[in-house]
């Protein structure tokens, strides 16, 4: 299994965790009144934003197909349904004439800039086809293209999947499916800042 992910968004991620912490055990020693929980309901809120945008998002290349880790969302890609992956502003994952976007792999306008600079003045071809040389979320749409190839070679029939480690059928398209975490971890703490504003 080969996970794809941005490492500065999960540092920041975790410095606003460690932060957060910081500040809601203040808030427990300080804190006497109705404010002091709504700030901590407001803290907790932030916490749950920063988990689904800055550390869950991830592109899993498993044993049986690539899986996009969204913020709210997942998308999983067979390797035999998987066409094709390229760079445009993100990451994208195409199965036939869908196309699936990656939320955490993302190509940088300057970075892109920079390499059509390089490419017009002739140092190299901006990484195109030398895996050395190119940017992180090239390399990584050429990885999983390597990846398809190298599984489509293999012969049909059973896979064992990327969670619990069944064997079963393959599956046959991709899917897309809410991720009940990222949408507690955003309700609960909303939750307890609508109570919190209710009983101040």
């Amino acid at each position: 299994m080969r996970v794809f992910k941005q490492p500065l968004p999960r540092v920041l991620g975790w410095v606003w965790i460690g932060v957060s912490v910081l500040l809601l055990a203040d808030l427990a020693l300080n804190g006497t009144d109705g404010r002091s929980l709504v700030a901590a309901a407001v803290v907790l809120f932030t916490v749950g934003v920063t988990y689904v945008v800055a550390l869950r998002p991830r592109v899993v290349a498993a044993e049986s197909g690539v899986r996009l880790v969204n913020p709210l969302r997942e998308v999983f890609v067979p390797w035999h349904s998987f066409t094709w992956a390229d760079v445009t502003d993100v990451l994208r994952v195409h199965a036939g004439d869908r196309v699936f976007r990656s939320w955490p792999l993302r190509e940088t306008k300057r970075a892109e800039v920079r390499a059509n600079l390089r490419r017009a003045n002739g140092v190299g071809d901006g990484g195109r086809d030398d895996p050395r040389e190119m940017r992180p979320t090239e390399l990584a749409a050429w990885e999983l293209r390597s990846e398809a190839e190298r599984r489509k070679a293999q012969p049909p029939g059973t896979v064992r999947a990327a969670e619990g480690g069944a064997v079963g059928p393959l599956v046959d398209e991709p899917t897309v499916l809410w991720s009940p975490d990222a949408v507690a971890a955003l309700a609960v703490p909303l939750v307890l800042l609508v109570g919190a504003l209710a009983v101040l």
